[in-house]
């Protein structure tokens, strides 16, 4: 799971007039990208506790499963779709350009894909106390956190000029793979709890 973000331009300054400081972005560097992660656990944790004491009624409990199914749809399916642009890339159909910006245009189906799984998960009663709700939950954050630093991964290879390195292909590679396994993991376990 690719993103790409351009940096903006930067304008020239004035005679007599220090230049505006550029402001903080999200993949500037490992810091923002490590407070975006702890951000996003700390959602997480509290859309957990939100699930503990929201009740629902049952035509609620059917919207949130269509919600939820939906998002799935949405965030999985952009993901498959950055991925498989990556092995063109790969196999040398397309260029790195043409994967950076197709990832560019999913990043946001999959992140509110991503976002509406969580929010209608918090509604459909998760049980807590089950190891492969737990382990989904682990699964879930651990694919947040792999989407943040994708996105960081992206920038750098936007920025790089001349052939890419092994270490960037090899972070690229281990995304995915994260992705995927994360991913498809959380279907998995969505499955066996909705027909355990």
């Amino acid at each position: 799971m690719l993103s790409s973000v351009a940096p903006a331009p930067v304008a020239a300054p004035s005679p007599g007039h220090a230049p505006a400081p550029r402001p903080v972005r999200l993949y500037d560097s490992w810091w923002t990208v490590a407070a975006a992660g702890l951000f996003a656990a700390l959602a997480l944790t509290a859309a957990l506790w939100l699930s503990a004491h929201v009740r629902t009624d049952a035509s609620l409990h059917t919207a949130a499963l269509f919600v939820h199914l939906a998002s799935l749809v949405l965030g999985f399916g952009a993901v498959l779709s950055a991925d498989y642009y990556g092995v063109l890339w790969a196999t040398r159909r397309c260029s790195l350009e043409e994967v950076l910006g197709a990832a560019s245009r999913l990043h946001v189906p999959i992140w509110a894909g991503l976002g509406g799984l969580v929010a209608s998960g918090m509604m459909l009663h998760p049980d807590l106390g089950s190891k492969l709700t737990l382990t989904k939950l682990a699964l879930v954050l651990a694919l947040t956190l792999n989407g943040l630093q994708a996105g960081l991964l992206g920038r750098r290879l936007a920025a790089a000029t001349g052939p890419v390195g092994r270490g960037m292909l090899a972070w690229g590679g281990a995304t995915a793979a994260v992705s995927q396994a994360c991913w498809w993991g959380a279907v998995a376990i969505g499955f066996l709890n909705s027909n355990g």
